[in-house]
């Protein structure tokens, strides 16, 4: 077993953490983890269905790949490792943000207008709701996993943690995103004034949620092959070596 480093900062110790995790992530991974996030960000301010009872916008589209790439990491890693990618995803997502909004106060477009307006009220509503969907994902993930000591790494157990933690999580993340954005925010003149009714809220929550449970039972195979060839071939060795020695699930 190899002694965890320690600088005698906390705050080193956990970049030095964070870097070890990321060099022994797959880098396609990375990059297409990142990629959701921002889509979900971006896709998130355009509504797709305005019903009295319901209400859908664009995020849906990438939000089930974020939360499978969520579990797959989770799953082999543990949840810090799967907390600790969320807030670098959330990171690089405020780093985009940024740089849309420094482009458009060098140079002000229609297409950027039409696309940055009132953008700052989306971004703190997703990030919100992001981050807040993404601890209780990746800890329930790990809680529910620790019931199947039997067969940890068996169908059931992988189906089990994933369902559940991604309809809960993914409930969360829906409902507090719509509500920061579409019924708080735009009280404020600068936020995006699209409104939703509260009913148009919690059925946009629901539904999201079923839905991006069906697309986890779809594509949850895929997750579980992911998974199974990792451990096979030992992706990740530096990091599950020294900070996770009794197994991602504890760690």
């Amino acid at each position: 077993m190899k002694q965890v480093p320690r600088s005698g900062s906390r705050i080193a110790d956990e970049f030095a953490m964070t870097a070890a995790l990321l060099r022994s992530m797959p880098p396609a991974l990375i990059i297409l983890f990142v990629f959701a996030v921002i889509a979900m960000n971006f896709l998130s301010r355009i509504t797709l269905v305005s019903l009295p009872w319901l209400a859908l916008n664009a995020g849906i589209t990438v939000s089930w790949l974020l939360f499978l790439l969520m579990d797959i990491v989770a799953k082999h890693f543990g949840a810090r490792a799967a907390n600790k990618l969320s807030f670098v995803a959330a990171a690089a997502n405020l780093a985009c943000c940024l740089l849309c909004f420094v482009v458009s106060r060098i140079r002000s477009a229609p297409g950027l207008d039409m696309i940055l307006g009132g953008q700052w009220s989306i971004l703190t509503a997703s990030t919100v709701a992001y981050l807040a969907s993404a601890v209780v994902n990746n800890f329930s993930n790990v809680r529910i996993g620790r019931m199947f000591r039997q067969n940890p790494d068996g169908k059931a157990a992988y189906a089990a943690r994933s369902f559940i933690s991604t309809f809960v999580s993914q409930l969360l993340d829906n409902f507090i995103f719509v509500v920061l954005a579409f019924v708080v925010f735009p009280l404020i003149p600068a936020a995006l004034q699209v409104r939703w009714t509260l009913p148009q809220c919690v059925g946009c929550s629901f539904t999201c949620a079923v839905l991006e449970l069906l697309s986890e039972v779809i594509f949850s195979p895929i997750g579980y092959h992911v998974s199974g060839q990792w451990k096979k071939k030992g992706v990740g060795e530096e990091y599950l070596s020294v900070y996770c020695p009794n197994g991602a699930l504890e760690g």
